[in-house]
């Protein structure tokens, strides 16, 4: 894939090149601001954009505006967050709308080079990839919602794994069931939310963004 990464820390930066390109990738831009990050994404066009939150000058929210008018004025370039912390809201609103090709790890994540790169592609074809963590931050702040307490533990490890970015097939072989057994929780899971079969929406998409921002 053709991947512009933003970040800081020059010794990150330089290791995730190396990394990426050992894995056959092309990274067209590797930049340390924001800005330049956007002016790369508007020249070169890659797939992905993989960032950090917080960048030069402020260290506040660049990566945050930087990610935001990506998926706004590009949304054909899929967005990779790698952070330091769990920003709640951050995550709910690169979740506002669709959020087919949206990934945010934690930079702890990186170290475990195989989750990262399978996070990349999921990320880079179309798929969501969220840090485990980042998804248990999301649900504490969200437990006191009625809709999600109809659901059992099982659906809610369904439930948790889907916002991932997991698969049906893939969620089977963490929790050890049957895809057949996935299907029947993911579809438990729209009926007790209160998801009708529409032909214009993703109940799998509403599902995730309920669990993460209601």
């Amino acid at each position: 894939m053709r991947i512009a990464l933003a970040e800081d820390s020059a010794l990150l930066r330089e290791g995730l090149v190396r990394l990426l390109a050992e894995e056959g990738h092309q990274v067209v831009a590797a930049v340390g601001d924001a800005d330049a990050l956007l002016a790369a994404v508007a020249e070169d066009r890659p797939q992905v954009a993989v960032l950090d939150v917080r960048m030069p000058p402020t260290h506040t929210d660049e990566g945050l505006r930087a990610a935001l008018t990506i998926r706004q004025q590009w949304p054909e370039v899929a967005v990779l967050v790698l952070s330091q912390y769990v920003a709640k809201r951050y995550a709910t609103r690169l979740l506002t709308g669709d959020p087919a090709g949206v990934g945010y790890l934690l930079k702890d994540r990186v170290v475990d080079v195989g989750e990262f790169l399978d996070a990349l592609v999921r990320v880079g074809t179309g798929g969501t990839a969220f840090d485990p963590e980042v998804v248990r931050q999301l649900l504490a702040a969200t437990t006191h919602t009625d809709p999600l307490s109809r659901l059992t533990e099982r659906e809610r490890s369904v439930l948790d794994l889907m916002a991932q970015g997991h698969t049906n097939a893939s969620i089977g072989g963490q929790l050890f069931v049957s895809r057949s057994a996935v299907e029947k929780h993911v579809n438990a899971i729209f009926a007790k939310l209160d998801l009708p079969d529409s032909p214009t929406h993703s109940r799998r998409i509403l599902a995730i963004l309920r669990y993460l921002d209601t």
